[in-house]
Protein backbone atom coordinates (compact mmCIF):
# COMPACT_ATOMS: atom_id res chain seq x y z
CA UNK A 1 0.00 0.00 0.00
CA UNK A 2 1.10 3.82 -1.03
CA UNK A 3 -0.19 5.21 2.60
CA UNK A 4 1.94 6.11 4.96
CA UNK A 5 1.62 7.68 8.90
CA UNK A 6 1.94 11.19 7.16
CA UNK A 7 -1.00 11.35 4.48
CA UNK A 8 -2.91 9.65 6.72
CA UNK A 9 -2.46 12.85 9.30
CA UNK A 10 -1.08 10.79 11.87
CA UNK A 11 2.72 10.71 13.25
CA UNK A 12 2.78 7.49 14.99
CA UNK A 13 4.64 4.01 13.52
CA UNK A 14 2.65 1.38 11.86
CA UNK A 15 1.42 -0.99 14.06
CA UNK A 16 -0.16 -3.37 11.92
CA UNK A 17 0.23 -3.80 8.21
CA UNK A 18 -1.95 -6.36 6.23
CA UNK A 19 -1.00 -6.96 2.95
CA UNK A 20 -3.09 -9.00 -0.16
CA UNK A 21 -4.62 -11.27 2.73
CA UNK A 22 -6.29 -13.99 1.52
CA UNK A 23 -7.98 -16.40 3.65
CA UNK A 24 -10.17 -19.25 2.40
CA UNK A 25 -12.84 -21.99 3.78
CA UNK A 26 -12.50 -25.73 2.22
CA UNK A 27 -15.59 -27.16 2.49
CA UNK A 28 -17.37 -30.25 0.23
CA UNK A 29 -19.11 -27.17 -1.52
CA UNK A 30 -16.31 -26.04 -3.15
CA UNK A 31 -13.55 -23.35 -2.17
CA UNK A 32 -14.92 -20.30 -0.32
CA UNK A 33 -13.01 -17.06 -0.67
CA UNK A 34 -14.13 -15.44 3.02
CA UNK A 35 -10.61 -13.07 2.50
CA UNK A 36 -10.02 -12.46 -0.95
CA UNK A 37 -6.70 -10.01 -1.25
CA UNK A 38 -7.56 -7.51 2.10
CA UNK A 39 -5.06 -4.64 2.60
CA UNK A 40 -4.68 -1.67 5.21
CA UNK A 41 -2.62 -0.93 7.94
CA UNK A 42 -3.06 0.73 11.23
CA UNK A 43 -0.94 3.10 13.54
CA UNK A 44 -0.19 4.30 16.71
CA UNK A 45 -3.45 5.90 18.50
CA UNK A 46 -5.22 5.44 15.45
CA UNK A 47 -8.66 3.94 14.99
CA UNK A 48 -9.65 1.84 11.81
CA UNK A 49 -13.51 1.54 11.08
CA UNK A 50 -13.81 -1.70 9.57
CA UNK A 51 -17.53 -1.91 7.83
CA UNK A 52 -19.90 -4.34 5.82
CA UNK A 53 -23.10 -6.24 5.98
CA UNK A 54 -23.26 -9.80 7.50
CA UNK A 55 -20.90 -11.81 5.49
CA UNK A 56 -19.06 -9.70 4.12
CA UNK A 57 -15.55 -11.18 6.02
CA UNK A 58 -15.08 -8.96 8.32
CA UNK A 59 -15.17 -11.51 10.93
CA UNK A 60 -12.80 -14.09 8.95
CA UNK A 61 -9.98 -11.16 8.90
CA UNK A 62 -10.00 -10.60 12.49
CA UNK A 63 -9.26 -14.73 13.01
CA UNK A 64 -6.95 -14.22 10.57
CA UNK A 65 -5.31 -11.83 12.32
CA UNK A 66 -5.31 -13.86 15.50
CA UNK A 67 -4.50 -17.20 13.82
CA UNK A 68 -7.93 -18.60 15.39
CA UNK A 69 -9.43 -19.84 12.37
CA UNK A 70 -12.04 -22.78 12.28
CA UNK A 71 -10.40 -26.31 11.05
CA UNK A 72 -12.08 -25.62 7.50
CA UNK A 73 -10.24 -22.45 6.77
CA UNK A 74 -6.97 -21.40 5.89
CA UNK A 75 -4.73 -18.64 4.84
CA UNK A 76 -3.48 -19.03 1.52
CA UNK A 77 -1.55 -15.61 0.92
CA UNK A 78 -0.59 -12.46 1.87
CA UNK A 79 0.94 -10.82 5.51
CA UNK A 80 0.15 -10.25 8.73
CA UNK A 81 2.66 -7.53 9.93
CA UNK A 82 2.57 -6.24 13.76
CA UNK A 83 5.73 -4.64 14.63
CA UNK A 84 7.00 -5.90 11.55
CA UNK A 85 6.98 -9.32 12.14
CA UNK A 86 4.98 -11.57 10.07
CA UNK A 87 1.88 -13.62 12.00
CA UNK A 88 1.36 -15.32 8.84
CA UNK A 89 4.68 -17.11 9.05
CA UNK A 90 5.09 -17.65 13.08
CA UNK A 91 4.69 -21.36 14.39
CA UNK A 92 1.59 -21.51 16.90
CA UNK A 93 3.93 -21.55 19.93
CA UNK A 94 5.28 -17.62 19.11
CA UNK A 95 1.60 -16.56 17.82
CA UNK A 96 0.26 -18.02 21.89
CA UNK A 97 3.08 -15.73 23.07
CA UNK A 98 1.95 -12.49 21.31
CA UNK A 99 -1.76 -13.51 21.13
CA UNK A 100 -3.58 -11.45 24.55
CA UNK A 101 -0.50 -9.63 24.78
CA UNK A 102 0.81 -7.88 21.71
CA UNK A 103 -2.54 -8.36 20.01
CA UNK A 104 -6.22 -8.66 22.30
CA UNK A 105 -9.57 -8.72 21.60
CA UNK A 106 -13.00 -7.12 23.08
CA UNK A 107 -16.10 -9.81 22.08
CA UNK A 108 -19.18 -8.82 21.06
CA UNK A 109 -21.09 -10.29 23.65
CA UNK A 110 -20.03 -9.66 27.82
CA UNK A 111 -22.62 -12.20 28.61
CA UNK A 112 -21.01 -15.42 26.84
CA UNK A 113 -17.34 -13.69 26.77
CA UNK A 114 -17.09 -14.12 30.79
CA UNK A 115 -17.40 -17.38 32.47
CA UNK A 116 -20.32 -16.85 34.56
CA UNK A 117 -18.84 -19.74 37.33
CA UNK A 118 -15.95 -18.19 38.18
CA UNK A 119 -15.44 -14.14 39.75
CA UNK A 120 -14.48 -11.40 37.67
CA UNK A 121 -11.34 -11.14 39.73
CA UNK A 122 -10.77 -14.14 39.19
CA UNK A 123 -10.77 -13.99 35.05
CA UNK A 124 -9.29 -10.88 35.52
CA UNK A 125 -6.50 -11.77 37.35
CA UNK A 126 -5.79 -15.25 35.69
CA UNK A 127 -5.38 -13.50 32.51
CA UNK A 128 -2.90 -10.97 34.11
CA UNK A 129 -0.74 -13.70 36.05
CA UNK A 130 -1.07 -15.92 32.43
CA UNK A 131 0.46 -12.62 30.13
CA UNK A 132 3.05 -11.74 33.41
CA UNK A 133 4.60 -15.22 33.43
CA UNK A 134 5.18 -15.59 30.14
CA UNK A 135 8.65 -14.82 30.59
CA UNK A 136 9.28 -17.58 32.56
CA UNK A 137 8.43 -15.51 35.87
CA UNK A 138 6.12 -16.07 38.47
CA UNK A 139 4.25 -13.02 39.40
CA UNK A 140 3.02 -12.63 43.38
CA UNK A 141 -0.55 -13.00 43.79
CA UNK A 142 -0.93 -9.82 45.73
CA UNK A 143 0.81 -7.53 42.68
CA UNK A 144 -1.70 -9.43 40.40
CA UNK A 145 -4.04 -8.72 42.62
CA UNK A 146 -2.97 -4.86 42.49
CA UNK A 147 -2.82 -4.67 38.80
CA UNK A 148 -6.31 -5.97 38.44
CA UNK A 149 -7.68 -2.81 40.60
CA UNK A 150 -5.97 -0.67 38.85
CA UNK A 151 -7.14 -1.96 35.83
CA UNK A 152 -10.90 -1.83 36.69
CA UNK A 153 -10.23 1.52 37.99
CA UNK A 154 -8.94 2.45 34.65
CA UNK A 155 -11.80 1.55 33.07
CA UNK A 156 -14.40 3.26 35.39
CA UNK A 157 -15.43 0.13 37.42
CA UNK A 158 -16.85 1.84 40.98
CA UNK A 159 -16.21 0.05 44.06
CA UNK A 160 -13.56 -2.33 41.98
CA UNK A 161 -11.79 -4.36 45.50
CA UNK A 162 -15.77 -4.89 45.90
CA UNK A 163 -16.21 -6.16 42.26
CA UNK A 164 -13.32 -8.44 42.67
CA UNK A 165 -15.58 -11.08 44.14
CA UNK A 166 -18.95 -10.28 41.80
CA UNK A 167 -19.92 -12.84 39.84
CA UNK A 168 -20.74 -11.82 35.90
CA UNK A 169 -24.57 -11.98 37.11
CA UNK A 170 -24.59 -9.74 39.53
CA UNK A 171 -23.20 -7.29 37.37
CA UNK A 172 -24.97 -4.93 34.72
CA UNK A 173 -24.16 -5.42 30.82
CA UNK A 174 -22.46 -1.72 30.69
CA UNK A 175 -20.20 -2.86 33.17
CA UNK A 176 -19.04 -6.52 32.68
CA UNK A 177 -18.24 -4.79 29.15
CA UNK A 178 -16.03 -2.79 30.95
CA UNK A 179 -14.24 -5.92 32.40
CA UNK A 180 -14.17 -7.90 29.25
CA UNK A 181 -12.02 -4.24 28.45
CA UNK A 182 -10.37 -4.72 30.62
CA UNK A 183 -8.92 -7.89 30.38
CA UNK A 184 -8.02 -7.37 26.78
CA UNK A 185 -6.31 -4.37 27.68
CA UNK A 186 -4.50 -5.01 30.87
CA UNK A 187 -1.33 -6.33 29.17
CA UNK A 188 -1.03 -3.34 27.21
CA UNK A 189 -1.30 -4.29 23.67
CA UNK A 190 0.31 -2.59 20.89
CA UNK A 191 -3.22 -3.67 18.49
CA UNK A 192 -6.97 -3.88 20.20
CA UNK A 193 -9.45 -5.85 17.89
CA UNK A 194 -13.20 -4.56 19.48
CA UNK A 195 -15.83 -7.25 17.61
CA UNK A 196 -18.92 -4.59 18.12
CA UNK A 197 -18.52 -3.94 21.72
CA UNK A 198 -20.98 -1.93 21.88
CA UNK A 199 -23.71 -4.25 20.41
CA UNK A 200 -25.03 -4.89 23.70
CA UNK A 201 -25.29 -1.89 25.65
CA UNK A 202 -28.14 0.76 25.25
CA UNK A 203 -27.35 4.32 23.69
CA UNK A 204 -26.24 5.95 27.23
CA UNK A 205 -23.92 3.51 28.73
CA UNK A 206 -22.56 2.85 24.64
CA UNK A 207 -21.72 6.77 24.62
CA UNK A 208 -19.90 6.18 27.97
CA UNK A 209 -17.63 2.77 26.48
CA UNK A 210 -16.67 4.68 23.21
CA UNK A 211 -15.63 7.75 25.61
CA UNK A 212 -13.47 5.29 27.70
CA UNK A 213 -11.86 3.33 24.76
CA UNK A 214 -10.68 7.01 23.21
CA UNK A 215 -9.36 7.72 26.84
CA UNK A 216 -7.56 4.36 27.31
CA UNK A 217 -6.22 4.88 23.80
CA UNK A 218 -4.58 8.89 24.34
CA UNK A 219 -3.02 7.23 27.51
CA UNK A 220 -1.45 4.24 25.96
CA UNK A 221 -1.30 4.59 22.35
CA UNK A 222 -3.34 1.48 21.19
CA UNK A 223 -3.93 0.97 17.77
CA UNK A 224 -7.86 -0.14 17.38
CA UNK A 225 -9.61 -2.25 14.73
CA UNK A 226 -13.24 -1.48 15.41
CA UNK A 227 -16.00 -3.66 13.43
CA UNK A 228 -19.13 -2.53 13.64
CA UNK A 229 -22.24 -2.00 11.94
CA UNK A 230 -23.31 1.33 13.01
CA UNK A 231 -22.35 4.29 11.00
CA UNK A 232 -22.97 6.76 13.77
CA UNK A 233 -20.93 4.74 16.14
CA UNK A 234 -18.17 4.92 13.05
CA UNK A 235 -18.30 8.71 12.89
CA UNK A 236 -17.82 9.02 16.37
CA UNK A 237 -15.06 6.65 17.13
CA UNK A 238 -12.80 6.19 13.79
CA UNK A 239 -10.13 7.99 12.01
CA UNK A 240 -10.55 5.75 9.06
CA UNK A 241 -12.58 3.47 7.87
CA UNK A 242 -12.33 0.37 5.37
CA UNK A 243 -15.42 -0.90 3.92
CA UNK A 244 -15.44 -4.58 2.86
CA UNK A 245 -18.13 -6.56 0.70
CA UNK A 246 -17.55 -10.01 -0.59
CA UNK A 247 -14.29 -10.21 1.10
CA UNK A 248 -12.82 -7.35 -0.10
CA UNK A 249 -11.95 -4.10 0.71
CA UNK A 250 -14.05 -1.42 -1.58
CA UNK A 251 -13.40 1.37 -0.11
CA UNK A 252 -10.73 3.43 2.44
CA UNK A 253 -10.53 6.87 3.54
CA UNK A 254 -11.10 8.72 6.95
CA UNK A 255 -14.12 9.55 8.35
CA UNK A 256 -14.59 13.27 6.65
CA UNK A 257 -13.24 11.55 3.11
CA UNK A 258 -16.32 8.68 3.71
CA UNK A 259 -18.91 10.66 5.20
CA UNK A 260 -18.35 13.41 2.75
CA UNK A 261 -17.59 11.87 -0.06
CA UNK A 262 -18.31 8.70 -0.44
CA UNK A 263 -17.07 6.94 -3.64
CA UNK A 264 -17.88 3.53 -3.78
CA UNK A 265 -21.52 2.89 -4.84
CA UNK A 266 -22.00 0.10 -1.91
CA UNK A 267 -20.35 3.20 0.30
CA UNK A 268 -22.93 5.46 -1.16
CA UNK A 269 -25.87 2.99 -0.33
CA UNK A 270 -24.62 2.13 3.34
CA UNK A 271 -24.99 5.47 3.66
CA UNK A 272 -27.98 6.51 1.93
CA UNK A 273 -29.89 3.57 3.95
CA UNK A 274 -29.59 5.64 7.06
CA UNK A 275 -32.71 7.42 8.54
CA UNK A 276 -31.98 11.45 8.72
CA UNK A 277 -33.68 12.90 11.75
CA UNK A 278 -34.16 16.49 9.03
CA UNK A 279 -36.12 14.47 6.18
CA UNK A 280 -39.59 13.05 6.18
CA UNK A 281 -40.00 10.28 4.03
CA UNK A 282 -42.20 7.78 3.27
CA UNK A 283 -39.67 4.51 2.66
CA UNK A 284 -36.31 4.04 3.97
CA UNK A 285 -33.71 3.62 1.27
CA UNK A 286 -32.03 -0.44 0.63
CA UNK A 287 -29.87 -2.09 -1.02
CA UNK A 288 -31.97 -4.62 -3.12
CA UNK A 289 -30.30 -7.83 -3.36
CA UNK A 290 -28.29 -10.40 -1.53
CA UNK A 291 -24.34 -10.74 -1.62
CA UNK A 292 -22.94 -13.13 -3.71
CA UNK A 293 -21.98 -16.40 -2.18
CA UNK A 294 -18.35 -16.43 -1.68
CA UNK A 295 -18.24 -20.14 -3.02
CA UNK A 296 -19.60 -18.77 -6.30
CA UNK A 297 -18.31 -15.33 -7.14
CA UNK A 298 -18.73 -13.51 -10.14
CA UNK A 299 -15.62 -12.54 -12.69
CA UNK A 300 -16.77 -9.09 -12.09
CA UNK A 301 -17.41 -6.39 -9.33
CA UNK A 302 -19.38 -8.39 -6.71
CA UNK A 303 -21.34 -5.47 -6.38
CA UNK A 304 -22.54 -4.73 -10.22
CA UNK A 305 -25.83 -6.85 -9.85
CA UNK A 306 -26.88 -4.78 -6.99
CA UNK A 307 -25.39 -1.34 -8.08
CA UNK A 308 -27.62 1.28 -10.14
CA UNK A 309 -24.67 2.30 -12.21
CA UNK A 310 -23.28 -0.74 -13.15
CA UNK A 311 -22.28 -1.23 -16.78
CA UNK A 312 -20.61 -4.00 -19.18
CA UNK A 313 -17.07 -3.71 -17.85
CA UNK A 314 -18.53 -4.17 -13.84
CA UNK A 315 -19.31 -7.30 -15.08
CA UNK A 316 -16.60 -8.50 -17.08
CA UNK A 317 -13.22 -7.70 -14.64
CA UNK A 318 -12.69 -6.68 -11.08
CA UNK A 319 -12.38 -3.14 -10.91
CA UNK A 320 -8.82 -1.74 -10.10
CA UNK A 321 -8.21 0.20 -7.23
CA UNK A 322 -7.93 3.78 -8.00
CA UNK A 323 -6.69 6.73 -5.55
CA UNK A 324 -8.42 9.87 -5.14
CA UNK A 325 -7.79 13.02 -2.85
CA UNK A 326 -5.78 12.28 0.70
CA UNK A 327 -5.26 9.08 -0.72
CA UNK A 328 -8.83 7.93 0.09
CA UNK A 329 -9.30 4.65 -2.67
CA UNK A 330 -11.96 2.63 -4.22
CA UNK A 331 -12.07 -0.13 -6.58
CA UNK A 332 -15.11 1.12 -8.92
CA UNK A 333 -14.58 1.52 -12.62
CA UNK A 334 -16.44 5.16 -12.29
CA UNK A 335 -13.27 6.32 -11.17
CA UNK A 336 -11.23 4.93 -13.87
CA UNK A 337 -10.99 8.50 -15.49
CA UNK A 338 -10.50 11.11 -12.50
CA UNK A 339 -8.76 9.11 -10.26
CA UNK A 340 -5.45 7.23 -10.62
CA UNK A 341 -4.57 3.96 -10.06
CA UNK A 342 -3.72 2.86 -6.93
CA UNK A 343 0.04 1.95 -6.73
CA UNK A 344 1.34 -1.33 -4.82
Amino acid sequence: MSETANSAGLGGNVVLDVHELQTHLFTKWGTTRAVDGVSFRIHEGETLGLVGESGSGKSMTVLSLLRLLPEAARIVGGRILLDGDDVVQMGMADVRRIRGRKMSMILQDPQTALNPVFTVGNQLMESIAAHRGSNGTRESRANVKKRALEVLRMMGVAAPERRLSDYPHQMSGGMKQRVVGGIAIESQPRLLIADEPTTSLDVTIQAQYLRLLKQVQRETGVAILFITHDMGVVARMCDRVAVMYAGRIVEQGSVQEIFDAPSHPYTQALLGSIPRMEERVARLTTIEGQPPALYALPRGCRFAVRCPHAHDRCEEAYPADFTGPGGHTAACWLLEETWKPMSS
